[in-house]
């Protein structure tokens, strides 16, 4: 397990993470097995989480995909929570106290902070990225640019 933060290798350990990546999804195009192994990849390689996963485009609404952890809010409204608010602003949300974060959906009481990268391919908004921590202030800048330079490297695999 790659602790990103506590070991100082920052958007560098991004780098090693995303070489790994794209070996485990090379010339896969299915958006669902592809889905699926990135969640279950970032869930097991970077520490202190507790839920890693997909929320999907489908009609203007987030619809949940593939994941790793507790069992989780199914539909969200764009806008809404850190999610829906990171959908319609097509813009990743980091977020040291989901708590503090106006209008925040607690699928898991568990959570403390949360970063959401949104995922778009060619204009088109896919979905979002979405980890969530117990740790309060567990993910920085450096986190959220390392998830953004893997979101939009994978972005085409993930559009199928």
């Amino acid at each position: 397990m790659i602790d990103l933060q506590k070991s100082g290798q920052g958007l560098e350990g991004y780098g090693m993470l995303h070489a790994q990546l794209e070996s485990l999804l090379a010339d896969e195009r299915d958006f669902i097995a592809n889905a699926a192994q990135f969640s279950a990849f970032l869930f097991n390689q970077l520490e202190d989480l507790n839920w890693a996963g997909f929320y999907l485009n489908r009609n203007e609404e987030l619809v949940l995909g593939p994941f790793q952890g507790k069992a989780a809010c199914i539909r969200i409204a764009l806008g809404k929570g850190v999610c829906g608010t990171a959908a319609a602003t097509r813009e990743t949300q980091l977020v040291e106290d989901v708590h503090a974060f106006p209008g925040h959906i607690a699928c898991d009481a568990a959570s403390a902070s949360e970063v959401v990268v949104p995922i778009v391919h060619e204009g088109r908004l896919i979905g979002v990225l979405d980890l969530d921590s117990p740790v309060a202030a567990r993910f920085d800048t450096e986190d959220a640019a390392g998830l953004e330079a893997l979101c939009a490297r994978i972005a085409p695999a993930l559009a199928g």
